[in-house]
C-alpha cells in the first residue's frame, strides 16, 4: 500500500509538496479552509490530485501517515492539533521537500533582508557558473522544485512559519540576515519564541556546515546563546572584533575567512561597486560575498555580481516621478524594521503610506525617524487606529484611505514638489491583497495613473 499522505492549504506551497508527493507515488489528499487562487485549483484538478475546498473534513485528513502543513497555517489550528493528538508526523514543506533530495541547500532567513540576499547569493552561484535553483518563500515553492526543476544546489528563502515543523532538514549553508519584532501574534506575543524559531534552521548541521549570520543583530547573538549549533560559525558585522570574520574597512568589505578556513589572506572587495545602496544592503552584500567564497566562486565574480545586482521589486523600488514628486514602492516592508530601514533611506520630506494587517507591531521605536522624515502620513487598510494612535503628537497631519487608490491620490495632494511617497507598509497585506507583490502592484498601477500635470 502506497503512503498515504494529507496536505492542509492549496496555494504554492501546499501544491508544490503535492505534486511532489504524487511524482513520489504517495496517495495523496489536499484540503484547504479557503478558496485558493483559480490557478492552483485548476492544476489540482488537471493532475486528478484527491481535495476539498471551502472547509475541512477532519476524518478524510486524518486518513494518512504524514501531514504536510502549509506555513500561513499555525501549529495551533485545531486540525494540526488533532493530527498530532492521532499521531500523524506533521511537518513543513521545506521539510518534506529536503527528505527527497541529495542536492546541497543554501537556506536564508531572518527579519528583514532575506528576499535580497537569497536572490544576491543566487545571482553570485550562477554567475560562477554552479547548477542553482532560487525556491522557497520566493517564487516556487521547494518541493515543486525538486519535483520539476531539480539543480545541485538550491537557494531556498525560509520563514520562520516554514521552520516550524521541520525535523531533519539541514542546509549546508544556513545564513541569519537579523532577528527583529516581527510575527509576534503567531508566537503568543513572545519574542524568545519567534527567535528561537529563527534558530531552527541550524539546528541539524554539523561541523562540515556553516552558520552565516550576523552579529550587529542583538537578538540573534541571544538566540544563537540559546540555541548552539555544531556548525562552523562565521559572524559578520560593520565593525571589526575578535569573532568577527567579515566587516567593513576603509569602504571595503573585508573577508578574514584565513581564521576559521584555509584562506590564505584576508581578501578585500570594494563597496563601491555595490549597486544596492542602504546600510542594510551593505550587511546583505557581506552575508552574500562569504557564502560565495564558501562554495569556492572567484572573487572577481562576486564583484561583478555586487557591481550588476539591482534592487528587487517592492524593495525600494523607484517607481515614476509625478510633478515633482517622487514615488517609491517598498511593500515588501511588512514589518516595523524593514519600515524603519526604508525610512532612513528616505532624504526628502516624506510623505507615508502605511498599514494593514499588524502583527503585534510596536511602533516606539520608530518614532525619532517619522519626526525627522515624514511630513504626513496615509493610513491604509485594517490597523488604522493603532497607527494613528501611536503616530498622533509625533506627525501633524493624519490620514485615512479606503483603498490604494485613494491612499496614492492623497499622498499626492499632500506632498510638495522634491518630497518622496513612500508606500512602506510596516505590515501585512492580507485585509486588502493577496499578498505583498499584489498590494505592491496595486500601488505602481496607481501612481502610472496620476496626472502630470
Amino acid at each position: 500500500m502506497s503512503m498515504r499522505i494529507s496536505i492542509l492549504g492549496a496555494q504554492e506551497s501546499g501544491l508544490g509538496a503535492a505534486v511532489l508527493a504524487q511524482q513520489l507515488g504517495y496517495s495523496v489528499f489536499v484540503s484547504d479552509a479557503g478558496q485558493p487562487q483559480v490557478p492552483f485549483v485548476a492544476e489540482l484538478q488537471q493532475r486528478g490530485i484527491a481535495h476539498e475546498l471551502g472547509g475541512h473534513t477532519p476524518e478524510r485528513v486524518l486518513q494518512a501517515d504524514i501531514l504536510v502543513k502549509s506555513p500561513g497555517i499555525p501549529t495551533e489550528a485545531p486540525l494540526v492539533q488533532q493530527a498530532l493528538a492521532h499521531g500523524l508526523e506533521v511537518i513543513s514543506e521545506i521539510e518534506f521537500a529536503a527528505r527527497h533530495t541529495h542536492s546541497r541547500i543554501i537556506a536564508i532567513s531572518g527579519s528583514n533582508g532575506k528576499t535580497t540576499t537569497t536572490s544576491l547569493i543566487y545571482h553570485i552561484l550562477k554567475k560562477g557558473g554552479l547548477d542553482v535553483g532560487l525556491c522557497g518563500n520566493i517564487g516556487n515553492s521547494f518541493a515543486r522544485m525538486v519535483a520539476q526543476d531539480p539543480h545541485a544546489w538550491y537557494c531556498v528563502e525560509v520563514s520562520s512559519f516554514q521552520l516550524d515543523h521541520v525535523v531533519h532538514f539541514r542546509p549546508h549553508i544556513a545564513v541569519l540576515t537579523n532577528i527583529y519584532e516581527n510575527h509576534l501574534n503567531r508566537y503568543g506575543g513572545s519574542m524568545q519564541r519567534y527567535a528561537d524559531a529563527k534558530m531552527r534552521i541550524s539546528q541539524n548541521q554539523g561541523p562540515d556546515d556553516y552558520l552565516v549570520y550576523c552579529a550587529d543583530s542583538p537578538v540573534l547573538v541571544d538566540a544563537l546563546a540559546r540555541n548552539p549549533t555544531q556548525a562552523t560559525q562565521i559572524p559578520y558585522a560593520f565593525e571589526e572584533a575578535e569573532d568577527v570574520l567579515v566587516y567593513i574597512e576603509n569602504q571595503h568589505i573585508m573577508l578574514d575567512l584565513n581564521k576559521k578556513l584555509k584562506a590564505k589572506k584576508t581578501e578585500k572587495l570594494p563597496l563601491d561597486a555595490l549597486k544596492l545602496k542602504g546600510k542594510h544592503n551593505q550587511h546583505n552584500a557581506m552575508a552574500s560575498a562569504v557564502v560565495g567564497r564558501l562554495v569556492d566562486i572567484r572573487k572577481e565574480v562576486i564583484r561583478e555580481s555586487l557591481e550588476e545586482f539591482d534592487s528587487m521589486p517592492h524593495r525600494l523600488e523607484p517607481v515614476r516621478t509625478v510633478q515633482g514628486v517622487h514615488f517609491i514602492n517598498d511593500s515588501k516592508a511588512t514589518n516595523v524594521n524593514a519600515a524603519w530601514f526604508a525610512l532612513q533611506s528616505m532624504h526628502r520630506p516624506t510623505v507615508w503610506i502605511l498599514g494593514g494587517i499588524d502583527k503585534g507591531n510596536d511602533y516606539g521605536m520608530i518614532l525619532p525617524l517619522v519626526q525627522e522624515k515624514v511630513k504626513a502620513i496615509v493610513i491604509l487598510g485594517e490597523g488604522k487606529d493603532k497607527i494613528e494612535q501611536a503616530f498622533r503628537g509625533t506627525v501633524k497631519t493624519i490620514l485615512h484611505a479606503e483603498q490604494m487608490t485613494s491612499a496614492v491620490q492623497m499622498a499626492l495632494e499632500l506632498a510638495a514638489e522634491g518630497d518622496s511617497v513612500l508606500l512602506s507598509p510596516a505590515c501585512a497585506s492580507f485585509d486588502l491583497f493577496d499578498n505583498y507583490e499584489a498590494r505592491g502592484d496595486a500601488f505602481k498601477a496607481e501612481v502610472l495613473k496620476l496626472n502630470q500635470d
